[in-house]
């Protein structure tokens, strides 16, 4: 098999800006580059250093969620003209997160919002061919608001809106932490499969003793973290890459792998950012490439 291999642009390797960004992706044999907005400049830097655009980030997506009607109809035409522009440039995967505006709103009624307010913004990805991509983060703590980071959410999401242009952007990360079986997830939601992170997480056997599965009350011991478990580069966690690996190639799936840097071992600086995802990429090219 062999998929693509990419990144989300972490924060000190984005500060060189766009074209220094790519130039070092692609010297260490990265394909693929997300970003957080595509435009004519972005596009030309990618190109020029031999890369392809991953997922493009969807700007506000939680004003879906909002109670008030004209807030809503504010953010659908924004997000309608991001699509289009997106499209005319020739993009492809809309990366996307549904948490509310208001942390202590529960999934319940942020849900009945979103049936309201997500089929018009569906309608015209499919006009201009573009797919959304909706990541499972849970949201923030500890209302874990989020729509979309469970079985549960996503199985009723996909029933009120079964077009094939609305999907998953694949991050087991999540759903290692929050204990779902990320490799059922690849079998039941197959066909949604838009996208996918190269992101794992470490379950702390101590901390879960001390903490269960809440938050910790006084604060995690490490980055990235809730208590009980922290994220971390590819081959650092638990996830059993060679069979997702397995399972994306029998689903057909035909996108980037992507890196997503958010381990504290490899955070703070230009350098450790580098090594973070230089490491992630060896390990992720064990079984992908």
């Amino acid at each position: 098999m062999n998929f693509q291999i990419g990144m989300r642009i972490p924060p000190h390797i984005g500060k060189q800006g766009i074209e220094r960004v790519a130039h070092w992706a692609a010297e260490i044999g990265l394909d693929v580059i997300d970003v957080p907005v595509y435009n004519a400049e972005v596009k030309k830097a990618l190109q020029d250093a031999g890369l392809q655009v991953g997922s493009i980030d969807l700007r506000n997506t939680s004003a879906l969620l909002n109670p008030d009607e004209l807030v809503r109809a504010e953010a659908i035409e924004s997000i309608k003209q991001q699509m289009t522009e997106v499209a005319e440039l020739g993009g492809k995967i809309l990366f996307m997160v549904l948490v509310p505006q208001d942390a202590n709103q529960s999934r319940e009624t942020s849900f009945s919002i979103w049936k309201e307010s997500f089929p018009e913004v569906v309608k015209q990805a499919e006009e201009t061919g573009l797919y959304m991509a909706l990541e499972g983060w849970p949201g923030p703590a500890p209302q874990y608001p989020a729509l979309g980071c469970t079985p549960e959410t996503l199985r009723a999401m996909f029933q009120h809106i079964p077009s094939e242009h609305f999907g998953l952007n694949y991050d087991p990360s999540h759903l290692v932490r929050l204990g779902i079986d990320h490799l059922r997830v690849l079998t039941e939601f197959a066909d949604r499969i838009h996208y996918c992170h190269g992101k794992d997480t470490e379950i702390l056997p101590e901390e879960l003793y001390e903490y269960g599965t809440l938050p910790a009350t006084f604060g995690a011991k490490y980055g990235f973290s809730d208590g009980s478990w922290r994220y971390t580069i590819p081959g650092h966690g638990e996830v059993e890459w060679d069979k997702v690996a397995v399972r994306l190639e029998t689903i057909g799936y035909q996108g980037a792998v992507s890196i997503e840097l958010e381990d504290q071992r490899f955070w703070g600086s230009l350098e450790a950012e580098q090594q973070g995802i230089t490491k992630a990429k060896e390990h992720l090219s064990l079984y992908f490439k």
